[in-house]
């Protein structure tokens, strides 16, 4: 993700282009939605699934993009310590993929967590290829803070949930 620290002088909120969805952060109105999108996403296996209450808990942690009033992408930065945060919950609508969509939320957390900070980020995702291919580096698990631990073992798919734990390094200015 070579652009990610020219853009993060940009605000959360992208002003779209023509026929593009918006990236803003998430509202109190989007959490039942952003709700349907991640757990479309579980019910197939390909994500975990996130309760209401959760994302309501969380909702200062997420982005959405939004086209014509409806929620077609989501995701969250969450900070786990002084300097690392997950990006959870990564979510685009099937008919909105392909077109940069995900590399948007992505850069999204990038810029939030650069803003914060933060020296890093992590994910635990089905899909590695998706961040591996935005420059982000595939680990093993135990390398991971126990902080980060304490979600894992509420998971009902805890210990084997087969999530592929990546880590991306910041580049501070």
């Amino acid at each position: 993700m070579p652009t990610a620290n020219k853009s993060a002088k940009r605000s959360a909120t992208k002003a779209p282009a023509a026929g593009r969805p918006v990236l803003r952060r998430a509202r109190i109105g989007d959490v039942p939605h952003i709700q349907r999108l991640v757990n479309a996403f579980a019910d197939k296996g390909e994500m975990l699934p996130r309760s209401l209450n959760e994302i309501y808990e969380n909702l200062r942690d997420y982005f959405v993009l939004e086209d014509k009033k409806k929620i077609v992408g989501a995701v969250a930065c969450h900070v786990n310590w002084e300097d690392l945060a997950e990006v959870k919950s990564l979510a685009v609508a099937k008919e909105y993929r392909g077109q940069g969509h995900g590399k948007a939320l992505l850069l999204a957390c990038v810029e939030d967590a650069l803003s914060l900070g933060l020296s890093r980020l992590f994910a635990l995702s089905y899909k590695p290829s998706f961040f591996v291919h935005h420059g982000w580096e595939e680990v093993d698990k135990n390398l991971l803070p126990q902080k980060v631990w304490v979600e894992c073992i509420r998971c009902v798919k805890f210990p084997d949930c087969g999530e592929v734990a990546l880590i991306y390094q910041l580049e501070m200015k």
